[in-house]
């Protein structure tokens, strides 16, 4: 008689059991949950990030990436085109981005998406778009004395990926200021900058998409053309904009992507460490150990 119902109560407890583990188990197809971790802030699990792959952009995206690695989250980052991003966050299919110029490079595109993204503000300020040369160009100030010496450029200007906001400023800049013979030549950022660095060494003349912050300025003794025009535009910032509904799927990584804010010298630091043949990750770790007290504010403020 006892050996018969301690089995059925080590069934009735093997049952009970097993509800519980899958109890606990759903609604979480994406990893560790924030109960798990210690915090239920955490929410869903695996993020992706998406950026177009300029310097300036890899470095804050694996920055931000880390950050949030640090909190629990597996963080995917992936470099895709300056459209594709966009879309990729207005459709959902990708979670965020840290990557949108404002409110020219990237304002055809914001026009088209701004109702179907979080605007989650600001993350660096006193950005600028233009046209670049070396400082040894003396004779060279304006967009428009570019006329005197399209022999000494060839006529061209180099640029970046095609689409890009600069890069369509630039093809605006040839009709507005007359450049008779001067084409704008697309390739991509690590073409420009390499391009940049073979004319420099030699001081060769040279004329390139340019944009603030980037550690060439850093590198090489450069200048913006002047642009009465303003074709240009003016000052420039950079925003962060999330899916719709990551909020509430993901309260803590929202907060710190919403906290993330930082100047123009700590990008720059790490750029410069990445284009010196650092990982992008390595080179994001090495400034968040730098500047723990900054990233602990992103971290504080979203708790």
């Amino acid at each position: 008689m006892f050996k018969f119902s301690w089995k059925k109560i080590s069934l009735l407890f093997v049952l009970s059991l097993s509800l519980i583990l899958v109890a606990c188990g759903e609604g979480n197809d994406n990893g560790a949950t924030g109960d798990e971790e210690g915090n239920g802030n955490l929410g869903e699990t695996n993020i992706e990030l998406v950026y177009v792959e300029w310097d300036s952009e890899v470095a804050s995206t694996h920055v931000v990436a880390k950050v949030l690695e640090e909190q629990g989250y597996n963080v995917v980052t992936t470099p895709i085109d300056n459209a594709i991003m966009w879309e990729a966050v207005a459709s959902g299919d990708a979670d965020g981005m840290v990557a949108a110029w404002l409110p020219a490079t990237h304002g055809d595109l914001y026009e088209e998406y701004q109702d179907q993204i979080d605007q989650l503000g600001v993350n660096l300020e006193g950005a600028k778009i233009g046209l670049v040369v070396p400082e040894y160009m003396e004779d060279v100030n304006t967009i428009a004395d570019l006329n005197d010496f399209t022999d000494d450029f060839n006529g061209t200007i180099t640029a970046i990926e095609p689409g890009a906001g600069v890069v369509q400023a630039a093809e605006r800049s040839v009709d507005e200021y007359g450049l008779e013979g001067w084409t704008v030549e697309t390739s991509s950022s690590g073409a420009m900058v390499t391009a940049l660095g073979q004319a420099y060494s030699n001081e060769e003349p040279i004329v390139v998409t340019g944009w603030t912050p980037h550690w060439k300025f850093a590198e090489y003794d450069l200048k913006y053309l002047e642009d009465p025009d303003n074709v240009f535009g003016e000052a420039e910032t950079i925003e962060t904009m999330v899916r719709l509904g990551l909020e509430e799927d993901s309260p803590l990584a929202y907060q710190i992507l919403d906290n993330f804010h930082w100047e123009a010298t700590d990008m720059e630091e790490v750029m410069l460490d990445i284009s010196e043949g650092t990982s992008a990750e390595e080179a994001a770790e090495t400034w968040i150990e730098a500047n723990r007290d900054k990233v602990d504010e992103w971290i504080a403020d979203a708790e």
